[in-house]
């Protein structure tokens, strides 16, 4: 493998992409790829069975489900700003549609369309698209799940053999009668259908992987079709009058009011559905590299002016409401296509089938399609969805909608959802729980939740139960503190201070602080201010961390008889400033968010001694070009040499794996894991710590040990215990994979503001995913990546490559023929990315706004990238991103930036993309 890296930094032939996100993709010469050929097939059998279906659960003609279907095709997929979403008639519009024709007649109907397709091209034009992906994603699962409702009670009427009522509770009050008069013809060729749909896609075997390309939908109506022509049931059938006599629009004709309020649901149903189907497809085309490098990222604004076009020409054609369906665009994704034209096409193909296929289609028995749409519509009732709105505590706003939309209908339920939302938002904003006690004489005042005038009266209530002269702490846990209630503390504050007492006042940050601490030896400020009398570490768990510069102070060396054992590491006895919030890497507990890593805010003047390398090569342990204001640290000694100030990670301290490395793993250290804080031996154990007298405190690293895990037992456990005892009981449930370097500078809880049960982390060196087959013996990645898939079922992984990393040096520096050690065995798996930068066909990988610095830093990036295409490879994340159940993501962390980069989806220039606090809030 040769070391020689082609540099392009001055290739003229190389063209900086400079289009926005979300902005249309660059024109391209038209052509008709094969790929696109073979998707819009699978889409088209996709579409004809379900098109005619929706018809027939609307009460609508059959034809007009073809019309929709060919108009999505051929207006909303060339003007659409998805390219690779499909339109067309859509079974979240089922129950509106239904609702409309019983109100008004099929024409006025296909009037309102038009009319709802003109106020989408008018919110198109205002440049509107995002503002409607601003509804709460509640409201929208629960809008679907009440269409799902309704459509599967409706169309259980028709595969029983009977015909459907115009409400739910209709449907459901002459369900028994139903049940008493059963179609035996209808009801077996119903169970076959949904018995196809249920098991076609889980043949097995080689053989069953080939007969799953066939669309399941077409499979199952055509098979059931079959089987009825065979025995010759007599059973109802699809009916295509002629098109000369086909129902065109006609001047709407109703009450003013009733008909705005319908065009008004047609433009909120379709825009909303569409919008966040482009979403969704932009999502699945970024998990795909052969895709995302063709085709651009979705224009909203432009997306919605298409739908307003398509729906205007489908109503005008006597053709059902349009919107982006979710199926269709998945089969299209996955089938491959890579542009619009796949779209278009099948949009030609339903056309020529509704004109040369009619007597083929009326074949079709009503209850086949009746048992298709049924499906769809209890598909619609997502699990993932529910677990995902109950995570986020939205699962009123979603029942609510749900309810709201069965019974009621979807306008009104969309309206009852929305003020359900904002009811809960407000809620939230106005709940604030307050409470005294007392430990240890001091007075331990707890506000949870933001603190508004309305929480006034409570806070002063329990503010009042503090006796005069008390010492008191009062801890703030929420992130916004109103006029009102800050004026209401400091009066109070003021007071009690002039009577003789102490307050404290803190929170997530410690800048909110009211007077000066005053209170006994014993009660020391969370605020990073210790008294003379703290025995041991001067840092506690709500403090600031600066490479945990703690040791024990100087008073209680000197009690101990050891005063040469020690180097100090420079901890100033001032330790205040702010203490981390949730985006500086604080651990959440349940609402109380504690950091497992602390510190005084010192520069150390004093480091250790660097130990042995224990076999680690030097391009790993002393990177050729280290970050600035960081140490070369040894993972294996828990040693460093300063190289800096000793502000960054690594600087003048131990970098001892397995020692605390992540805030909250294990001894509440903190990030590097303590100081080399004692170089001698035999010194006696510290009286501070509180380490029991078996413990061998003899040697640094066992004093460092020991030191770390009794400040986590006495700080950062009673913190977290009640987070690990929840987890303990139910077990660990990550959302996410996060699979990074070994690397101790780079702090994985801290980077991505988690806690206790968030991450399931992976480490090696290099963050590496070796290719199924290639593992050599060692198959503990794919292990870690089936089991989080397929056992946790993590909803994402994220690749993490970060700055300065040795393993890209040693794989840059590396000779062929070279002894063949365990490191190199393992950097094998880097070679791919090393083949990557090499390739000139192939665009670099880079940051946004700048050019990497050199050629790790290159490689670094481009290492990411390689290495999720090998996660692609792995049999498990395969099936969970067809599947749509799995979000890929590449993540860059510059360390001596303090900065972290995402991967930009479907950006074909690989473009690491700034992360900033902007970003966090929006």
């Amino acid at each position: 493998m040769s070391a020689c890296v082609p540099t392009r930094a001055d290739e003229p032939r190389r063209e900086e992409h400079s289009h926005e996100p979300h902005s249309p993709p660059p024109a391209r010469r038209p052509r008709l790829a094969g790929a696109d050929v073979s998707a819009s097939i699978a889409v088209f059998l996709i579409a004809l069975p379900l098109s005619l279906g929706i018809a027939l659960a609307t009460g609508a003609p059959l034809q007009a489900g073809l019309v929709a279907a060919a108009v999505g095709g051929l207006v909303a997929g060339r003007l659409g700003g998805a390219p690779l979403q499909v339109s067309g008639p859509a079974a979240g519009l089922t129950v509106v549609t239904a609702e409309l024709i019983h109100q008004y007649g099929w024409r006025t109907t296909c009037a309102i369309t038009v009319l709802a397709g003109l106020a989408q091209l008018g919110l198109g034009l205002l440049r509107v698209a995002r503002t409607a992906l601003a509804v709460s994603p509640a409201i929208v699962h629960g809008m679907l799940a009440g269409i799902g409702v309704t459509i599967a009670v409706a169309q259980l009427h028709i595969v029983l053999g009977g015909v459907p009522h115009s409400s739910v509770l209709d449907n459901l009050r002459e369900l028994p009668a139903q049940l008493s008069r059963v179609h035996p013809a209808a009801l077996a060729v119903s169970v076959l259908t949904l018995a196809l749909l249920l098991l076609w896609p889980r043949l097995p075997g080689r053989a069953g992987k080939l007969l799953r390309k066939v669309p399941t939908p077409l499979v199952a109506v055509a098979v059931a079709t079959t089987t009825a022509s065979f025995m010759g049931l007599s059973l109802p059938k699809v009916d295509l009058p002629s098109w000369s006599s086909h129902a065109l629009a006609t001047l709407p004709d109703g009450p003013v009011l009733g008909l705005v309020a319908a065009v008004l649901t047609i433009t909120l149903v379709c825009s909303v559905q569409s919008l966040l189907g482009a979403v969704a497809v932009d999502k699945l085309v970024a998990g795909r590299p052969e895709q995302s490098a063709q085709v651009g990222r979705s224009d909203l604004d432009r997306e919605l002016l298409g739908q307003g076009a398509a729906n205007v020409v489908s109503g005008a054609l006597g053709g059902l409401p349009i919107a982006g369906v979710a199926v269709r665009s998945s089969a299209n994704v996955h089938a491959g296509a890579v542009s619009r034209n796949s779209t278009m096409l099948h949009g030609v193909l339903v056309v020529v089938a509704a004109l040369l296929m009619v007597p083929i289609l009326e074949l079709i028995p009503l209850a086949s399609l009746a048992a298709l749409v049924m499906a769809v519509g209890i598909q619609m009732v997502s699990l993932h969805h529910i677990r995902t709105v109950t995570r986020h505590r939205e699962v009123l706003v979603y029942a609510v909608t749900t309810l709201a939309v069965v019974f009621f209908g979807v306008l009104e339920g969309v309206a009852l959802g929305i003020a359900m939302a904002v009811g809960v938002a407000l809620h939230r904003l106005t709940r604030t729980r307050i409470t005294h006690d007392e430990t240890e004489g001091v007075h331990h005042v707890h506000v949870r939740g933001q603190l508004t005038f309305l929480a006034v009266p409570r806070l002063s209530r329990t503010l009042h139960l503090v006796p005069q002269g008390a010492d008191v702490v009062v801890e703030l846990d929420g992130s916004f503190m109103d006029h009102a209630a800050y004026e209401s503390l400091q009066d109070w504050q003021n007071t009690h201070t002039v009577h003789g007492g102490t307050v404290e006042l803190v929170g997530r940050r410690s800048g909110v602080r009211i007077g000066e601490p005053t209170g006994p030896a014993g009660l020391q400020a969370l605020t990073g201010t210790a008294t003379e009398e703290s025995a041991d570490c001067r840092c506690h768990p709500w403090t600031p961390w600066r490479n945990h510069q703690c040791e024990i102070p100087e008073a209680a060396l000197l009690r101990d008889g050891q005063p040469g054992d020690a180097q100090a590491t420079g901890a100033d006895d001032a330790g205040g400033g702010s203490a981390p919030s949730d985006a500086d890497g604080a651990l959440r507990t349940g609402g109380t968010d504690s950091t497992g890593g602390h510190g005084g805010t010192g520069e150390p003047d004093k480091v250790g001694e660097p130990g042995p390398t224990g076999g680690v090569t030097d391009a790993l342990a002393r990177p050729d070009a280290p970050e600035d204001n960081t140490a070369e640290a040894n993972e294996d000694t828990g040693t460093s040499t300063a190289t800096g100030t000793g502000a960054g990670p690594g600087a003048g301290t131990g970098a001892a794996t397995g020692a605390g490395a992540d805030p909250g793993a294990g001894t509440g250290a903190g990030p590097g894991a303590g100081t080399a804080a004692a170089t001698g031996t035999g010194a006696a154990t510290d009286t501070g710590t509180g380490i029991g007298a078996a413990t061998d405190t003899s040697r640094p690293s066992a004093r460092q040990l020991a030191r770390g895990i009794s400040a986590f037992q006495r700080n950062t456990a009673p913190l977290v215990r009640g987070e690990l005892a929840r987890l303990a009981r139910e077990g660990q449930q990550p959302s996410q994979l996060f699979l990074t370097c070994a690397d101790s500078r780079l702090v994985t809880s801290m980077i991505t503001s988690s806690g206790p049960g968030d991450l399931f982390v992976v480490r090696n060196v290099g963050n590496l995913v070796p290719l199924p087959g290639r593992e050599s013996g060692d198959d503990s990645v794919a292990a870690a990546i089936e089991y989080a898939v397929d056992v946790l079922e993590v909803r994402s992984i994220t690749v993490c490559g970060h700055s300065g990393c040795g393993a890209m040096q040693a794989l840059l520096a590396s000779e062929p023929g070279a002894a063949q050690t365990p490191l190199r065995r393992w950097l094998r798996h880097g070679e791919p990315s090393l083949e990557r930068m090499s390739d000139e066909d192939r665009p670099w990988a880079r940051l946004a706004g700048r050019a990497p610095a050199d050629a790790v830093e290159q490689l670094c990036l481009t290492n990411v990238v390689q290495q999720l295409e090998h996660l692609r490879a792995h049999e498990s994340v395969a099936r969970a991103l067809r599947a749509g159940e799995l979000e890929l993501h590449g993540m860059y962390f510059h360390v001596g930036e303090a900065q972290a980069y995402l991967l930009t989806e479907g950006h074909e220039d690989r473009v690491f993309d700034h992360v900033g606090v902007a970003d966090l809030s929006a």
